[in-house]
């Protein structure tokens, strides 16, 4: 018994002579340790210091060339849209600053602004969705043509397209005006869109104006249901742009649903940097090309194939 416990005595006492050397060389390279990590934390206080200098003179350059942009926007767009007519439709996120420079721009253009409809929270509200494809359904204008399966963002794309855009052929109404006031009337008191402060007349053309990604619960179910808004609301007339703010090309957001979708972008043109000046002048030359009967993904994003119709990606 005497001899185990000398054994574990003994055994104990070079473990902790072990771990006494242990800190005690650990002491000895603490000085240059040390010193060799304050070194590189120097280093990289440097490094970090550089990078912020360069990223803020990048932001500084390119707060100026967006000013330039829109010094310069309203002779670049002017007569674009000549006689033509534009209506907003507008998501719940989309910034009204944005809207009234874009407003702006498109009346310099030539175009006339004929109203604005705002989509309410409950437009995208997964939980609603099938009450939005009763409503949609249920006031479908007489002659109207509606997709015979469609998602609830595409039924209520085809009832905003026969009702506030005008016959992308001959430029007349597909809808009675009486008709138009049932659809809206019924929207609004279902609660998908908010009531409209002035008369809201049919366009040739149409905006739907977001803002970024969208966030919360079923997140991108909300964004594809805009993005298939506007993908049917493009065939039901002349031609529409989904605009949206930095990011909207991601895959929360709605550009970048629709932009995933190459039916979709073979149809419906994209901005991704609509709180720009020059996302707002690209807005509006992809209205131009829309009424030509080409579309494109347009911004700054990764997903974009140039910042603006006309314009060379790699001239970015």
């Amino acid at each position: 018994m005497i001899s185990l416990r000398y054994h574990i005595v003994s055994i104990a006492a070079a473990f902790l002579a072990l771990a006494i050397g242990v800190v005690l060389g650990s002491t000895a390279l603490n000085g240059p340790l040390l010193s060799g990590l304050s070194d590189e934390r120097g280093e990289l206080a440097a490094e970090v210091s550089d990078l912020e200098s360069q990223r803020n003179a990048l932001e500084a350059q390119l707060a100026d060339a967006d000013e330039f942009a829109g010094s310069v926007g309203g002779s670049v767009v002017d007569g674009l849209l000549d006689k033509r007519s534009v209506v907003f439709i507008t998501t719940p996120d989309a910034s009204s600053a944005d809207r009234d420079a874009l407003t702006e721009r498109v009346e310099q253009a030539g175009a006339d602004v004929t109203g604005e409809v705002q989509l309410t929270e409950a437009f995208t509200d997964p939980g609603q969705s099938d009450q939005l494809r009763e409503i949609a359904t249920r006031l479908q204008p007489s002659g109207a043509q509606f997709p015979t399966a469609g998602d609830p963002g595409t039924l209520a794309g085809a009832l905003a397209g026969s009702v506030l855009l005008l016959d992308g052929e001959n430029a007349k109404p597909q809808a009675s005006g009486d008709e138009r006031q049932a659809a809206l009337s019924g929207l609004t008191e279902s609660g998908f869109v908010n009531p409209s402060k002035d008369s809201v007349k049919p366009a040739q053309l149409a905006i739907v104006l977001t803002g970024g990604e969208a966030t919360g619960d079923g997140a991108g179910n909300k964004a594809a249901t805009v993005a298939r808004f506007a993908a049917q609301l493009d065939r039901s007339g002349a031609g529409t742009v989904l605009a949206g703010r930095q990011g909207s090309s991601g895959g929360a957001g709605a550009v970048g649903v629709a932009r995933a979708d190459t039916a979709t972008t073979s149809v419906l043109s994209t901005v991704d940097n609509v709180g720009a000046h020059s996302g707002r002048i690209a807005t509006v030359l992809a209205l131009r090309e829309q009424l030509e009967g080409d579309a494109g993904r347009y911004g700054t994003a990764g997903n974009a194939e140039a910042p603006a119709p006309g314009v060379d990606k790699e001239s970015r």
